[in-house]
């Protein structure tokens, strides 16, 4: 890989890495809410890992 190629490559992925995470979507619905699991606050770091895992090939 030549040195041009890796510094955009470097400079995409950091560009990646710096958006802001989403949170979750409001409930318009309250029952809804009643109903749902507190979600952790580690939760969305793990799921961000498997999916991240998921893209990847062994």
């Amino acid at each position: 890989m030549k040195d041009k190629q890796l510094e955009a490559l470097i400079k995409k992925n950091m560009a990646k890495a710096e958006k802001p995470k989403s949170k979750a979507r409001p409930t318009y619905d309250s029952t809804l809410d009643a109903t749902r699991r507190p979600e952790r606050p580690d939760q969305q770091e793990h799921e961000e890992f498997f999916d991240e895992m998921k893209r990847r090939e062994f």
